[in-house]
């Protein structure tokens, strides 16, 4: 039986990797994402047959009703949802100059949009599990900055550390049809995943590259392939989980000399 995946945030870096990724193991993906050009790239390079692509800000909850009529609409159930949504870029500036419309901004797009979106998405996740006999999953993108900062990034470190708990909450109240896990991604270069208008190659020393355990910088794929994981049977026993996918750079001490 061929699976249905629902992407937030699926026009570039991440959530663009993932669908790539998904549809290339046979997934059948509706891709959501406020930026039409990057999903309209998309989908001239993907088979129509597997991709449904939407326009919608997830942020307001008429778009996303909107959205998943449409989703419903094109198919019965969804074994995955994947809350990728978020404002990219986390600096902030000093914290008494950050109003509140900045600050709800990255609340918006991914605390507040992984809840509509969850919600949303219940009725065809449960569907999934009712029809194959095993659990629907969730997979939210969360960051290492859930767990520790870097100076001035208020609303998107506040937004990923309120999709993390959301993520346990929802784990020990969806259960056991649908199970719910968090990735929290460290540097991860998306240059070459952006849309054509932004695509960059990167330039990175070897300094950045070694000061991660692995020797490297991640890549959207590494996040693609843990997305697919725990969407799968091989992640069964595996639920309210927060997985650190940094090249071990949270478990790094490092001392200034």
């Amino acid at each position: 039986m061929t699976k249905t995946a629902i992407i937030t945030g699926a026009g570039n870096g991440i959530g663009r990797a993932t669908v790539i990724h998904l549809i290339g193991e046979g997934w059948r993906v509706a891709a959501l994402d406020k930026d039409g050009e990057a999903l309209d790239e998309i989908a001239a390079s993907l088979p129509a047959d597997q991709l449904l692509t939407f326009t919608a800000d997830l942020g307001e909850e008429d778009a996303v009703k909107s959205a998943f009529k449409a989703i419903a609409d094109w198919a019965d159930n969804a074994a995955l949802l994947v809350n990728n949504s978020g404002i990219a870029q986390p600096h902030a500036g000093p914290l008494e100059d950050l109003t509140l419309d900045k600050w709800q901004g990255w609340i918006d797009a991914s605390l507040t949009a992984a809840f509509l979106c969850s919600r949303a998405a219940l009725p065809l996740l449960r569907a999934h599990a009712n029809a194959a006999d095993e659990a629907s999953a969730i997979v939210n993108i969360t960051s290492t900055r859930a767990i520790q900062s870097e100076p001035d990034t208020f609303g998107y470190a506040a937004a990923k550390g309120g999709l993390a708990a959301l993520t346990h909450c929802m784990a020990v109240s969806l259960g056991p049809q649908i199970r719910v896990n968090a990735i929290a991604p460290g540097w991860i270069e998306t240059g070459p995943w952006q849309k054509e208008a932004n695509r960059a190659q990167p330039d990175h020393s070897a300094k950045a590259e070694k000061q991660h355990p692995v020797g490297r910088i991640g890549k959207p794929q590494d996040i693609a392939e843990a997305v697919a994981w725990l969407a799968g049977p091989a992640s069964g026993f595996v639920t309210g989980q927060q997985l650190a996918i940094d090249g071990g750079m949270t478990r790094k001490m490092i001392y200034v000399s």
